[in-house]
């Protein structure tokens, strides 16, 4: 459980995950999808206000789902400094966002890129003050961890399934 490779295929497991979330909206067919294109480059405008009113909702939910991608890269580029964990952050975020708008499969906002990169500065933050509490062990916590949330996550996903059939 301490090995970085077994933490390097939960990582690659999360990025399925966060494909499916992100580009695929949750959906277990293309037909599903939006079929619309925006882009918005105000950040927290437009697509953040409903109702003349700031939606956070959303805001959370980018900032939640990217939390153990900044975990995932404190530990693959322990060595690395905090600056070249965070690059890979900022351009996955980027890079959702232009599928979304390349394949017109929803809005590609730059308010998702902020809280999606906050979400991973957290994330970069927990993995921190877990390695200075666990000190030898926290590569460990870390892989538990992420294999209890995989096994869970796995389960939702094949109930969805069969209640969608």
């Amino acid at each position: 459980m301490k090995s970085k490779k077994f933490t390097l295929a939960l990582f690659i497991f999360y990025c399925l995950v966060l494909t499916w979330i992100i580009i695929f909206k949750v959906q277990f067919s293309f037909e599903d999808l939006p079929h619309f294109r925006s882009l918005n480059l105000i950040p927290f405008s437009e697509s953040a206000i409903v109702n003349d009113k700031m939606n956070f909702d959303e805001i959370i939910q980018n900032m939640l789902v990217f939390i153990p991608f900044g975990i995932f890269m404190r530990v693959l580029l322990e060595e690395k400094t905090l600056l070249k964990q965070f690059i890979p952050i900022i351009f996955t975020s980027l890079l959702f966002e232009g599928i979304q708008y390349i394949f017109a499969i929803g809005a590609s906002d730059i308010t998702d890129v902020i809280s999606n990169s906050f979400g991973g500065i957290i994330g970069i933050a927990i993995a921190l003050v877990l390695s200075k509490i666990t000190r030898k062990n926290w590569i460990t916590l870390i892989n538990a961890i992420s294999l209890v949330g995989g096994i869970t996550l796995t389960l939702l996903t094949v109930i969805l399934l069969l209640a969608n059939m």
